[in-house]
């Protein structure tokens, strides 16, 4: 979705519940161009070495991204490195990104894709405001980092999963699950997709997350 004018009805969706209810298969969600290249490489040699099924799912409203917080920052941008490089790069299934925000002491945001940009959009927001933000990019929806996702979230004790996806079955209700699995008592909530198929032109913004939601919802945890 986040692809205004894309396609015809139901083209522009999230459908991604239906790939996590496979078992064993890999699912693959790159947010920026350095993860990408470096993640379809971890999937192409999981497949070879370990014959794994891998999905590579693409937010294709980001892929002419260029900026991040203004206009000709250049910040979404990466340079391809050469082969020798790459394994310096390496991104292991199942480990997420984190990208610490002003002190990144207040809250753990996590979330995937599309969410990524705009969380750390709204982060830089708030920091300016004296919130420290953790943003964790999930990078893979299965099998879920969770030993990543557990250490973020006791580091503040307080989690908003931001999940484009819908409300009911979708990965943001994964993610909850996997936190109270491990124990985390902390507060949590979520900011998700209206349980709804995604409509075409501006009436999208009406079932998707946006920043301000984000934002809203990170200001109502810091309030408890």
């Amino acid at each position: 979705a986040y692809q205004e004018g894309f396609g015809g009805h139901f083209h522009n969706d999230n459908s991604v519940a239906v790939l996590r209810d496979v078992p064993g298969l890999v699912i693959a969600v790159p947010a920026r161009p350095d993860d990408a290249a470096a993640m379809l490489r971890t999937c192409l040699a999981s497949a070879a070495v370990d014959g794994s099924v891998c999905v590579f799912l693409e937010p294709i409203a980001l892929y002419h991204t260029r900026d991040l917080y203004g206009d000709g920052d250049g910040e979404w941008l990466a340079p391809y490195p050469e082969p020798g490089a790459w394994s310096g790069g390496h991104v292991p299934v199942g480990r997420a990104r984190v990208y610490g925000v002003g002190s990144a002491e207040d809250v753990t945001i996590i979330t995937f894709g599309n969410g990524v940009r705009m969380s750390l959009r709204a982060a830089s927001r708030m920091a300016d405001e004296g919130i420290g933000t953790r943003v964790v990019d999930l990078r893979w929806l299965a099998p879920l980092p969770v030993a990543d996702l557990i250490r973020e979230a006791a580091a503040t004790g307080r989690v908003l999963v931001v999940d484009e996806t819908r409300r009911s079955g979708g990965v943001g209700e994964g993610v909850i699950a996997a936190l109270v699995d491990a124990g985390y008592v902390g507060a949590a909530r979520r900011v998700a997709g209206v349980d709804s198929f995604v409509p075409l032109g501006p009436a999208a913004r009406q079932v998707l997350v946006s920043e301000e939601a984000i934002t809203e919802g990170a200001r109502t945890l810091l309030a408890r």
